[in-house]
């Protein structure tokens, strides 16, 4: 072998080892209680959104989110992530 195909094993390598990480992680973040249905999702999701929006500014500051965060969160449609 020579030298360029050393760098294009390592490299292959280190790609293929980032998919299985990825694979590995869990694809969706969801803070919603495990067996929903799509339309109980979708409704857990509305509810919260709302509820985000109404927070205080004090309230905000507990969870770590900033007003625009959570403006930016509480505005998304409920079928989008």
């Amino acid at each position: 072998m020579n030298g360029l195909s050393d760098v294009r094993l390592s490299l292959r390598g280190q790609e293929l080892e980032v998919e299985q990480e990825r694979s590995a992680a869990p694809t969706l973040p969801c803070s919603a209680p495990s067996g929903l249905s799509a339309w109980s999702l979708y409704w857990h999701r509305l509810r919260t959104r709302k509820a985000l929006l109404e927070l205080t500014a004090e309230q905000l500051r507990d969870v770590g989110l900033s007003r625009e965060q959570a403006r930016a969160e509480g505005l998304k449609p409920f079928w989008r992530l």
